[in-house]
């Protein structure tokens, strides 16, 4: 395993995080490992060097955590794990139950702490941007909880830069405990965030941990699993030619490697020196071991250009675009330009 400090902050954390979007109760979700199939697989990521794990108050209603810490105490310590979970959207009833309120980010993180039945998260993040509340009182309430010693980090996920560089420029104004990791997604299929977010992230020292490395799935080739035939996310973000395409030269690249396709995209992201880590959310065993594998493979150029030869520029993928983005396929033209255009003489 290799390890990395998260941004300019003293925390090492392994290169491969373990994502546990698929622990937690079926009633979730169909794919949704409970705490006995669950087991194994977080096992094995400690085994193979992991100390970094990945959880939300989201996930499984909460059930996620409560399961994921409830193996985490039989197969490790917890003072040589680096536990991140998440708030905001709503996991139950009533006007306050999600978002970024000062209600909500203290009663959020009481209700994790009971359920991971710990006294403490290594890292608290913001699962998105809340539109609807203050930057200030979302912050000073985040800052509140690591003076309390409930978090001893915070970080952000998933949200356009000029809403980070609030948040940054917000935390540096008041000497607010500033965030030293923004989870974002990025794989071969959607590289929008390396037009601004990464390079901004860099800039400011704030580590990057990736989700998605598969693209949900489809960079395995393998359409008719459970997730890519339930999961209705996949649709919406990668249900168009050019992700379909990219996934060909992903396992083109892959069959002239002998190996399988999700070592070659695990591989493609972990080759980005701005990466910190790489959240990898394995179903068995074996995929995990596609990820350890993809430490130690160096794409060469010929690789690199066959996979990213067929990428086009595309909507962001977060909250704010959810059903408004447009394929990545021509449209037809309307109005005065409908019409067949005349022959050019």
């Amino acid at each position: 395993m290799q390890y990395i400090r998260l941004g300019q902050s003293g925390l090492k954390v392994s290169r491969l995080c373990l994502g546990t979007m698929n622990m937690g109760s079926k009633n979730w979700k169909p794919w949704i490992f409970d705490e006995s199939e669950s087991e194994p697989i977080i096992a094995h990521a400690l085994d193979n060097g992991v100390n970094f794990i990945d959880l939300a108050d989201f996930y499984s209603a909460g059930a996620g955590e409560e399961v994921v810490c409830n193996v985490l105490r039989r197969v490790a310590r917890r003072e040589e794990l680096i536990i991140t979970t998440k708030l905001g959207y709503a996991i139950g009833k009533g006007v306050n139950s999600g978002g970024h309120s000062r209600k909500r980010v203290f009663d959020a993180m009481d209700g994790s702490l009971t359920r991971m039945k710990s006294d403490y998260v290594d890292i608290y993040m913001l699962h998105y941007f809340d539109t609807e509340t203050p930057v200030e009182e979302t912050m000073e309430a985040m800052n509140d909880l690591v003076r309390a010693g409930k978090a001893r980090y915070i970080g952000v996920s998933t949200m356009f830069t000029w809403q980070f560089a609030k948040i940054l420029k917000v935390c540096e104004k008041n000497g607010w405990a500033r965030p030293i990791n923004m989870q974002l997604q990025l794989n071969c299929a959607y590289r929008e965030e390396e037009r601004e977010m990464i390079p901004f992230c860099a800039d400011q020292g704030v580590g990057v941990s990736v989700f998605s490395p598969l693209a949900r799935g489809i960079l395995t080739n393998d359409m008719n699993s459970i997730r890519n035939q339930t999961d209705f996310f996949t649709a919406e973000m990668y249900n168009d030619r050019a992700s379909r395409d990219i996934a060909l030269s992903v396992a083109r690249v892959a069959e002239a490697r002998g190996v399988s396709p999700a070592q070659i995209a695990q591989a493609w992201v972990l080759g980005k020196p701005e990466i910190s880590s790489m959240l990898v959310g394995a179903d068995t065993k074996a995929q995990f071991d596609s990820a350890v594998a993809a430490l130690s493979t160096a794409l060469d150029a010929d690789e690199v250009f066959e996979i990213e030869r067929n990428y086009t520029p595309c909507d962001l993928i977060n909250d704010y675009t959810a059903g408004k983005r447009l394929p990545r396929e021509p449209r037809p033209a309307a109005g005065r330009f409908a019409a067949p255009m005349a022959a050019v003489a």
